[in-house]
Formats: C-alpha cells, sequence, structure tokens
C-alpha cells in the first residue's frame, strides 16, 4: 500500500527506489495498458508501418551482431523491462533472430544456449512479468535447438531478472552480446534539484511537468537527460562484448524547443495538470504540494540525443531517426467520449500513478485521476486527433578505438585482494 503523502515529497525521494510502472493486472495496470508499444499491435494501420519499420531497425542491427562460438552461452538484456508482454515479445523476436543467423551461417554448425536478462528498477513488478513468461521449452542434452523452436507456447531461452538502475553498472565487464530498451530511457534518474528549488530560476512553480515550462526549467530537465544518457552509455560501453550492438527507443519530440514535449505533453501538460490545479482550487491540496510534484520524463531530440553520444565516443552510431508511434490510448469504440476519457486517465495512471500515490496519498490520488479522466472525456475527439508520440530509434556499437580505453575502464571497477581497484 503506498504511502498516505502526509510527509512524502516524491520528487525529493530516490527514485531508484519507488519509480515503477502501475504492476498486475487491473484496469489501471501498466500491462493493460501498454498495447500501442508492442511494434504494432494494436495500432492504426500507418502506425503499424512506422512500427514494422522499427522492427527492421532491429534486425539490421542484429545482422551486426558478431556470432561467437556456440560453445559460448549468447547473452540479451532487455533494460527497462516493466511488467508487460512487450519485453517479453522483443526477447523473442532478437532469439530467434540470432538463432536464423547462426543456422544460415557456413562457420557453425548448431546455435548457442540462449539467456535473457530483464532488467529494471527493484521497485518494478517482476512478478507480474515471470507469470507472463511462457515455460521453457524441453531443452537439454538430447533435445535440439530446433525441436525448441517447434515446442509451441514455450521459449528458448533462459531467463532471469535483475534489479538495478541502468544509469549503473549491472553485467559483468564484455558479458552481453545485445542490449535493448525500449520506452525507458526518456526517464530521468532524478528531477534536477533547480527545477525544486524556490530561489531558482528553474523553478517549475505552477507545473508538474516540463511541457510549456520555462526556458531555465526546459534547460534543466535537459541538461538531467544528457547527464543520465551519458552514465548509461559509460555503463554499457563497459558490459557489452565485441562485436556486440545496442537498439535504443525512447520517447522523443520534432520541436527544437525543449519545452514542447510533444506526445508526451499532452499527455501530462493538459488535462492531467488541470486536474492538479483543480485539487489546489478545491483546497483538496496546497499548491506548494503540487509544485513539489513533477513527472521525471524527458522527451529527447535528435540533437540532445546525438550530442551525448558524439561527445562519449563509446559508440558509433550506425541509425538514430525519429519515428512516429501510436497513441498511448487503448479503446475499442473511439467514438465513445467515455471510454476515451477513461483511457487516458488509466494511461496516466499506469505510468505516474505509483509517483502520485506515494505524493499524496491513495485517496486523493483517486481524485485527482477521476478528474483526468473528466477532463478527457470532454476533449475525447481532441485527444483522438492530436495524442500521438514520436520515438527516438538508435542503433548503436562499440566505437573501436574506444574498445582498448574501455578496458582500462573495466580495470578500475575490478578490485585487488586489498579492496582497491586496480588503477588506484
Amino acid at each position: 500500500m503506498a504511502p498516505m503523502g502526509d510527509n512524502v515529497v516524491v520528487s525529493n525521494v530516490n527514485l531508484e527506489k519507488l519509480l515503477s510502472m502501475k504492476g498486475g493486472k487491473g484496469e489501471g495496470s501498466y500491462a493493460n495498458n501498454s498495447q500501442a508499444q508492442l511494434w504494432g499491435f494494436g495500432l492504426s494501420p500507418m502506425q503499424a508501418l512506422h512500427a514494422r519499420s522499427m522492427l527492421h531497425l532491429l534486425e539490421e542491427s542484429l545482422d551486426g551482431v558478431h556470432l561467437n562460438s556456440p560453445e559460448v552461452p549468447f547473452v540479451v538484456v532487455d533494460l527497462g523491462c516493466s511488467c508487460s508482454n512487450n519485453s517479453i515479445y522483443i526477447v523473442d523476436v532478437i532469439i530467434k533472430h540470432m538463432i536464423k543467423r547462426y543456422e544460415s551461417s557456413d562457420r557453425w554448425d548448431q546455435p548457442p544456449e540462449f539467456t535473457a536478462f530483464f532488467s529494471d528498477l527493484p521497485s518494478n513488478d517482476f512478478n507480474t512479468l515471470f507469470q507472463l513468461l511462457p515455460p521453457l521449452a524441453n531443452y537439454n542434452g538430447g533435445s535440439s535447438m530446433e525441436e525448441c523452436l517447434a515446442s509451441n507456447g514455450h521459449r528458448s531461452y533462459f531467463a532471469a531478472g535483475v534489479p538495478g538502475s541502468f544509469y549503473r553498472r549491472l553485467f559483468p565487464a564484455r558479458s552481453i552480446d545485445v542490449f535493448h530498451s525500449a520506452f525507458s530511457l526518456h526517464w530521468l534518474s532524478q528531477m534536477p534539484e533547480t527545477v525544486l528549488d524556490r530561489r531558482s530560476t528553474a523553478y517549475n512553480k505552477g507545473r508538474v511537468f516540463i511541457h510549456g515550462a520555462s526556458e531555465s526549467t526546459a534547460s534543466a530537465y535537459r541538461k538531467q537527460f544528457q547527464t543520465d544518457l551519458a552514465a548509461f552509455l559509460r555503463a554499457r560501453s563497459i558490459e557489452m562484448k565485441r562485436g556486440g550492438s545496442m537498439f535504443l527507443v525512447c520517447l522523443g519530440r520534432t520541436s527544437v524547443d525543449p519545452s514542447d514535449q510533444g506526445g508526451a505533453g499532452l499527455l501530462f501538460g493538459t488535462h492531467f495538470q488541470d486536474a492538479w490545479d483543480d485539487l489546489v482550487q478545491e483546497g483538496l491540496i496546497s499548491s506548494e504540494k503540487r509544485d513539489n510534484f513533477n513527472i521525471p520524463v524527458y522527451a529527447p531530440s535528435l540533437q540532445d540525443f546525438k550530442e551525448v553520444v558524439e561527445a562519449d565516443g563509446s559508440f558509433t552510431i550506425n541509425k538514430l531517426e525519429v519515428f512516429k508511434g501510436g497513441s498511448p490510448l487503448v479503446v475499442s469504440r473511439p467514438d465513445d467520449a467515455t471510454e476515451v476519457g477513461r483511457a487516458l486517465a488509466n494511461s496516466c495512471r499506469s505510468i505516474s500513478g505509483v509517483l502520485v500515490d506515494a505524493h499524496i496519498g491513495d485517496k486523493l490520488s483517486e481524485e485527482l485521476f477521476l478528474r483526468v479522466e473528466r477532463r478527457a472525456t470532454s476533449h475525447a475527439k481532441e485527444l483522438l486527433e492530436q495524442l500521438q508520440f514520436f520515438h527516438i530509434v538508435a542503433s548503436l556499437c562499440l566505437s573501436l578505438e574506444k574498445f582498448s580505453l574501455g578496458l582500462e575502464e573495466v580495470c578500475a571497477f575490478s578490485p585487488t585482494k586489498d579492496g582497491k581497484t586496480l588503477l588506484e
């Protein structure tokens, strides 16, 4: 049960211990409100076309992965796996593609064993995720990989969960063949301190999100995103095998103005924002309570993303594009305004509900999302027409020039018997 919120300021707590999508399988859960991310499932024909294009880019990225000896397990990681079928689906796509590559290779007679690590913050609902996993195929010394693939409804890989922030090291050096992360890197590791400081010009007074904020506030968000992405790249550059690949998808924007957050802005900067204002005007919370809550999300531009990758130098960009994605709204009757309103409220709740519960408590959280639903219902047609996400899609591989330098960082993480690192 979430704290009642009397003494909790979400923006100042350790997000790593708290942040997660809404767990379980209820109406407001992430598992039931993330279909639009399923690479084409539940999307319009045009949106599905864009999703298939992203899938093609993923396969292109996988075609560049070096095929090591089948005696060594092939390791795939999904970073920011959350607790829905999305992660399981994409891991299955990756492994099946690599099996086909091994089978068509003249060098190797059979594919290796495969391991998939599902990683997210410790607060993630791993129980729901693992309940969605298909059973492991009868893969042993007497079963071939082909027999495993023929086992309908079964998986052909070993699976494990890895809790922790992907802005730090999570795996041993040079141990991972393929990294994948979708719809996670736009989450900041923390709220910029200046955004929460009343004395700062970046103080986000009256708002709960960056959308429409001042230039100083937007700049603080942007700086935090780029700091986080640089830390992410440094960690992965040590963990990835030479010849490996990394495929990343995150929310993006087409505007050069960082305060124009596109679809994310419409999701959190309009009806969600207005619902917070309603609570203040009705005397249910103070304006200070509202101002101490900020959604730690930043949708970068291509330039924001590219600047960090090039400045870090650990990775070479194979592909870096913006794709028009789907709407987060899961509706079966688009002409039903009530269903559209409920869908928007459920989408907001599945993403931010855990943070809201901790900040103002369960009862006020319920009041907030009821107001989101009512406001969204009265603007249903506008939401269906305008609410869509843009995605940044990046395919990266290790920079050969930086590989040897990366080995020095490996040493820095390797303690000797006396507890010191090799570089000390």
